[in-house]
């Protein structure tokens, strides 16, 4: 199994455009004037009433189905100013964006029930189509409850005063009011969000939404105009474009969704043209910043919302110009490489910065699955037929729920279909990704089973960034048990100068070194050197840490390797330290965090057990190991109140500190080993 890009591989060029190469002209306002005039034809969604939802199962709607029965006719939520203005008083995000988030899901799901009331040709058989098409007839009760049910979820996102979240918002800082400023819209992901769900909505019901609400769609095209459409064309100072070089996933993910608005609800062909060339430049951007080893510093949870829009993006691009603009590109083949490679076992990823440790629902495994197929890649493909539901899920928005629904009505040759049904995840032996100085190593290849050792160098200016210069994560049988906390919910302290106050994103806790006492600095120049690159048949990674806390990097050297004979992995650090610098302790510590229950046993020795993970089971555990009266263990408890690191870990964390005598301070050695209990 190919498990990592060859030794060598490099970045692109700087400047260098991937998409402008491989398109041309085809990707200028007038090239897409000629390749877009022929309408929408070769795209794989389908309006209503074409033959194509016909043969959507029930099985494949069940679950959706279930859920927007009870919800109707129920009152939609309803966003008020309080919940927008609580993220400008005390930090609070989630109460006006979960609310968001129901409304929209639950639109998704009434389009869904919407498009199969329609699969006899009742509501709007003839309904996709432009602006100025009507369905000659709506249909029986129930296709008329789910078309009202429609309308009104339309209307609401139409008359909802902003369609940006507030804690992107930039009212309050430009003026000090908390109300949304509906002259100046703010375009964000949000706003990317509401206007694609729209586009979708608009698409694929047609001329069904004018026969029941006459004006709905001329009121979707006006609204989706004047807060996405113009702001997009008109300024050029959104942070996200990434025209001063720092592109991170908002740009692919508002770009995605910008295709989508621009395709289904600009009816003017020059004006459609010119905001997809300005997406496509855009994309041509992200695709540029990327190393060519495909990896993501946000890590496997970023990469759907940064990585996989863009591949979203590529695919639409590609339907809508009968296949003239094709994305067979070699970043985009490493790009489709990435999940795969950071996969732990089960639901458990390899999590960096502001990344759970386990998979979320509603992933688009079947666009991932997709273009691994295409692409020839048999352990992407494998890997990601084995996460498939084939049940769409509302979270994740209605193009990617219009996606999952028609999979299973496709057509797939022999080898597709053993793809899809090839046995568990590949579960690659070994990965190294330099740009990110990341390497991921298992005991053996193919099953989870046994120890999994993944560590990382890199610098703390990466997007979403955590100090975690020199972690690792140990996994034994597919479970983490030395870990990486996590993202926790997003408050206005999250993204603020306060941002390392929050414990989860401090190096104190997590499992690198401590000297005097330091925590690690914020920027690209804390960071790692690599003094010995991992290769597939010695899973070594050799840093010099000492940059990261402000030192000379070879004050601190930490190994992590993975020794699949001995069935070990040993971390071993060495550091030779200057005088106690200024507001420092002169103590030395090394740090661990544990997740499951930590036993202390005799001198020299511990385990950590599953017990307590969800999802994990009571398996085997990880005892460690070291000289017997080299530190002493300090353990400190972190109670988890935060819901999303409750659900990724359970109760608490366990911090193990290993604090080294007073004569190893200025300069010293520790070494940890550790072996799958038995």
């Amino acid at each position: 199994m190919n498990a990592s890009p060859a030794d060598g591989t490099s970045a692109p060029a700087p400047g260098a455009r991937p998409l402008a190469s491989a398109w041309g002209m085809n990707a200028s306002p007038s090239g897409l004037v000629d390749l877009l005039a022929d309408g929408l034809s070769g795209l794989r969604i389908r309006p209503i009433g074409d033959a194509a939802w016909l043969g959507v199962s029930e099985a494949a709607s069940a679950g959706l189905a279930a859920q927007a029965r009870t919800e109707r006719g129920e009152a939609w939520p309803q966003p008020l100013v309080s919940h927008y203005s609580r993220y400008f008083r005390d930090g609070n995000r989630t109460a006006y964006e979960g609310l968001v988030g129901v409304r929209q899901q639950r639109l998704s799901r009434a389009v869904a029930m919407a498009l199969l009331a329609g699969r006899d040709g009742g509501i709007g058989a003839e309904g996709g189509g432009g602006a100025g098409h009507r369905s000659a007839s709506i249909g029986g009760a129930d296709a008329v409850d789910w078309l009202n049910e429609v309308v009104d979820g339309v209307f609401l996102l139409c008359e909802q005063s902003s369609w940006s979240w507030a804690a992107h918002d930039d009212v309050f800082s430009r003026s000090g009011e908390v109300v949304p400023d509906k002259s100046r819209p703010y375009l964000d992901l949000g706003a990317g969000e509401v206007a694609a769900q729209l586009a979708w909505t608009d698409f694929v019901l047609g001329g069904s939404l004018d026969a029941r609400a006459p004006g709905l769609r001329r009121r979707i095209r006006q609204e989706t105009q004047e807060r996405v459409i113009i702001p997009f064309l008109e300024r050029m100072d959104w942070h996200w474009l990434g025209l001063d070089g720092d592109v991170h996933n908002w740009n692919p993910w508002i770009h995605t969704n910008l295709i989508a608005a621009a395709l289904f609800l600009v009816d003017d062909l020059q004006l459609q043209a010119a905001t997809v060339a300005r997406c496509i430049e855009g994309l041509d951007r992200f695709l540029a910043s990327l190393p060519a080893d495909g990896a993501i510093d946000e890590g496997f949870a970023y990469w759907w919302n940064g990585a996989g829009r863009a591949l979203e993006g590529l695919a639409l691009l590609e339907e809508a110009t009968a296949g003239a603009l094709s994305a067979d590109l070699p970043v985009v083949r490493q790009l489709v490489a990435f999940p795969h490679r950071m996969h732990v076992g089960g639901n458990w990823f390899l999590n960096v910065a502001d990344g759970p440790a386990r998979a979320a629902s509603g992933l688009p495994w079947d666009m991932l699955h997709r273009w691994a197929l295409r692409l020839d890649d048999r352990d992407a493909a494998g890997h990601a037929a084995t996460f498939l539901s084939g049940q769409p899920d509302a979270t994740a928005g209605l193009g990617r729920v219009l996606q999952t629904l028609l999979r299973g009505t496709e057509e797939r040759g022999t080898e597709t279909r053993e793809a899809e049904e090839g046995g568990p995840a590949p579960l690659v032996p070994f990965t190294y990704l330099p740009s990110v100085q990341i390497m991921v190593a298992r005991e053996a290849a193919g099953t989870d089973q046994g120890l999994l050792l993944a560590a990382k160098g890199g610098h703390n200016g990466e997007h979403h960034n955590h100090r975690d210069v020199g972690s690792l994560v140990v996994a034994v049988d597919g479970v983490p048990l030395l870990v990486d906390a996590g993202q926790p919910t997003y408050t206005a302290k999250t993204f603020s100068p306060d941002r390392y106050e929050i414990r989860a994103m401090q190096s104190a806790w997590h499992s690198v070194p401590a000297p005097f006492g330091l925590e690690q600095g914020t920027g690209k120049d804390f960071a790692a050197d690599v003094l010995q690159a991992p290769t597939p048949d010695n899973p070594t990674l050799k840093l010099a840490l000492g940059a990261a806390y402000g030192l000379r990097p070879e004050q601190w050297i930490r190994t992590s390797s993975l020794d699949r004979k001995a069935r070990r992995v040993t971390v071993a650090d060495r550091w030779d330290l200057p005088d106690v610098p200024d507001r420092a302790t002169p103590d030395v510590d090394i740090t661990y965090i544990a997740a499951g229950t930590v036993h202390l046993g005799e001198v020299g020795s511990a385990t950590v057990l599953p017990d307590g993970i969800p999802t994990a089971g009571n398996g085997r555990g990880v005892r460690l190991r070291w000289e017997p009266g080299a530190a002493v263990v300090l353990v400190d408890e972190w109670l988890l109140d935060d819901p999303l690191l409750f659900e990724a870990w359970g109760a608490r964390l366990t911090r193990l500190r290993f604090r080294l005598p007073e004569e190893h301070c200025p300069a010293g050695t520790f070494t940890l080993k550790l072996e799958a209990t038995p």
